[in-house]
This record gives C-alpha cells, sequence and structure tokens, in this order.
C-alpha cells in the first residue's frame, strides 16, 4: 500500500503484483511487474519557453563558431599552400557545421513559437479564427 501512495517523477512507475498458484501439491509463487504510465501534470510553458530560448542561443553560438572557424581554414588554405587541400576540406566541414548550428536554432525558435501558443491555448486567451 506505500508503493501506491508515493508519486515520483518518473515517467513509469513499476507495481509490484504477485500470483500464487498450486499446482502438484508446491506452492510456487510467480511475480509480475506491471508498468503504470503516470498522468501529466499541468506543463510549465514559461519554464519550457525559456529552456527552448537558451537551446537557441546555443545554436546561434554553435553557427558562429563553426562560420569562424570555417573563416579561419579558408586563411590557413591561403598560408599555407603545402596542406591546403587539408585546409579546404577543414573549411567546407566547419561551414557545413554552421548552417547545421543555424538550422537548429531556427528549429528550436519555432518550438518556442509553438509553446507560446500553446501556452495562451491553454490560458483561454487565444481565439481561433476559422476562414470558413
Amino acid at each position: 500500500m506505500a508503493e501506491e501512495k508515493h508519486h515520483g517523477h518518473h515517467l513509469f512507475h513499476h507495481r509490484k503484483a504477485e500470483e500464487t498458484s498450486y499446482a502438484g501439491g508446491g506452492a510456487t509463487e510467480t511475480t509480475t511487474y506491471v508498468a503504470a504510465v503516470s498522468e501529466t501534470t499541468k506543463v510549465d510553458y514559461e519554464k519550457e519557453s525559456k529552456h527552448l530560448k537558451h537551446k537557441e542561443h546555443l545554436g546561434d553560438l554553435e553557427a558562429v563558431a563553426a562560420g569562424l572557424f570555417a573563416l579561419h581554414e579558408k586563411h590557413k588554405a591561403a598560408k599555407d599552400p603545402e596542406h591546403a587541400h587539408r585546409h579546404k576540406i577543414e573549411e567546407e566541414i566547419a561551414a557545413a557545421a554552421a548552417v547545421g548550428g543555424g538550422g537548429y536554432a531556427l528549429h528550436q525558435r519555432h518550438e518556442k513559437k509553438e509553446a507560446k501558443e500553446e501556452a495562451k491555448e491553454a490560458d483561454g486567451k487565444k481565439k481561433h479564427h476559422h476562414l470558413f
């Protein structure tokens, strides 16, 4: 009974159900575990929005850092003709990482907007406009 009152912050709670069967004169005890999904409580949209904003800034930082590294490698390729091919390859990889970081930041911005819209809908402030 104490296990049923425990409310943890986990996705799955394990409850122990015991079954006893008597077969062939000897008692055998079988233990099975039942996974129960915890109920979802009210979502803190402000906290989620701040978290997504933080992730967006990390994506921006990644894009800037990779872009600067790409420029550095481009400069190295011009100054070091002996290893120019290697520096050009590293420049292209850094440029691809910069594009990926920018895409990640844009994705997080859209996620933040969706969280803000969900918060408005949860508060009942947003009115739905139908075209027809």
